[in-house]
């Protein structure tokens, strides 16, 4: 079998495919054997009916060869698109132009390829990540919280601030409604918490006790309601002194200077790790902006979009759930989750195609040598063996598909040493402290 490309307009190819006399002569015993086991003949068992009472039966020899180009011409394309390391995206449109009565078979496809884009300014990409350095008073809030287990609440005259206990009569009128209001006495509230509803924290502060607060506000479901306070005593929280004393007798350690030291490893170790898991996600998205929407191929969002509803739906059905069950418990419409899915889709496309074209604008094309040990490795952790992995490669018409992800692991690698790292105010990160090992566990 040969295959010759042709470049057309639009991200399309043309393959020529010739198929030899042999190899259809093989297609052909291939179809009768298929249809053997399904053609009954009076006198034979299925599956044992001889090749030429088989072609009798079933309208001729040109039958028995319709049959077998229709069931070998996916084959041989996927060989073609192998053969050419072509990359289609769509389905092909299939033209037999010889070879459909006898002799060899000769067809065209043309087919719509993953477009080849280019990016610029991946050499100056800064990537916010979270920080992984720990402030003094990061450290000083944690052993706060400590300090506030053996606190003591005392009463103030004076204005809120985040933080104080406000004792208060709570009243909730659902807006539109007859229900009954919900009352709540000297119900006991931590200013800064979130737990009333939206609003409230910002709008306390300042007020002071026998003051009135009102809110309209967030009742869940849909619903609003108005929220009535009546502030009637403010505490704040009158922290022990701390000293090793305190700290020995109420904590794990024996002194402040061990507390400080132990407390700042641990939120060390978990702020490294949290940046180390960000990296990657951060980076990929960085880069993927470079493309822009416009380059991305519909039949490419379309694919994704499809692939990760399927995805979704497999997750669910895990979970004894279905889609329309997911739908109610996180209060989407239908339109809601597929716009999601396809945005998710659009930035997935875009990072794939951005890292593409990084390998060739880095020139990080695998060698030969880099392809086959992936493939090795592939195939140790498929429990196949290299030589099958390959041939099915070669059967599917993934040949570059896999020479394509070898080469966008060298191009993570690339990213990954080139970019240039910044936490949330700008400030460059030590590149050592990513690299630094957080395997000890981060509560130790």
């Amino acid at each position: 079998m040969r295959a010759t490309p042709t470049v057309l307009e639009n991200n399309r190819i043309k393959l020529v495919v010739e198929v030899d006399e042999d190899e259809m002569n093989e297609a052909l015993d291939a179809a009768a054997a298929s249809l053997a086991k399904q053609v009954s003949v009076k006198g034979f068992r299925k599956g044992k009916v001889p090749k030429n009472v088989l072609i009798a039966n079933i309208g001729g020899l040109g039958a028995l060869r319709s049959e077998a180009i229709r069931e070998s011409v996916p084959d041989f394309y996927a060989r073609a698109v192998a053969d050419t390391m072509s990359d289609p995206i769509g389905q092909p449109d299939i033209n037999i132009t010889a070879g459909e009565d006898e002799g060899p078979l000769i067809f065209e496809a043309e087919v719509e390829v993953r477009p080849e884009v280019e990016i610029r300014g991946q050499d100056e990409l800064r990537v916010t990540i979270p920080s992984p350095n720990v402030l003094d008073e990061e450290v000083d809030a944690q052993i706060d919280r400590f300090r506030e287990t053996d606190a003591t609440l005392k009463d103030v005259d004076r204005p809120i601030v985040s933080g104080d206990l406000v004792t208060m009569d709570l009243h909730v009128q659902k807006v539109a409604s007859e229900d009954a209001p919900l009352e709540m006495s000297d119900y006991m509230y931590t200013v800064g918490s979130g737990t009333i509803t939206g609003g409230v924290d910002e709008l306390i502060l300042g007020l002071k006790a026998g003051e009135e607060l009102k809110v309209n506000g967030s009742l869940g479901g849909g619903d609003v309601a108005t929220y009535t306070m009546q502030l009637k005593q403010v505490k704040e929280r009158e922290l022990p002194e701390l000293t090793d004393e305190w700290v020995e007798e109420n904590t794990e350690w024996q002194s402040v200077d061990e507390m400080r030291d132990a407390i700042l490893g641990q939120m060390r170790r978990r702020k490294v790790i949290e940046a180390q898991m960000s990296q990657r996600d951060a980076m990929l998205i960085a880069l993927g902006d470079l493309v822009s929407a416009d380059a991305v191929p519909e039949v490419l969002v379309d694919a994704e979009t499809n692939e990760r509803l399927h995805d979704l739906g497999h997750r669910l059905s895990e979970q004894k759930m279905n889609l329309e069950m997911f739908l109610q418990v996180t209060n989407q419409a239908p339109e809601q989750l597929l716009a999601t899915l396809r945005d998710d889709a659009v930035r997935a496309v875009r990072i794939d195609l951005a890292m593409r074209a990084l390998v060739k604008a880095e020139h990080l094309e695998p060698t030969q040598e880099e392809i086959d040990k992936e493939l090795e490795d592939t195939a140790e952790a498929m429990s196949v063996d290299a030589e099958v992995l390959r041939k099915n490669l070669r059967d599917s018409g993934r040949v570059a598909s896999f020479n394509a992800e070898v080469a966008k692991m060298k191009a993570s690698r690339w990213l990954n040493d080139n970019v240039t790292f910044i936490d949330p105010d700008g400030v460059e990160i030590d590149r050592e402290l990513l690299k630094t090992d957080q395997s000890v566990d981060a509560d130790a």
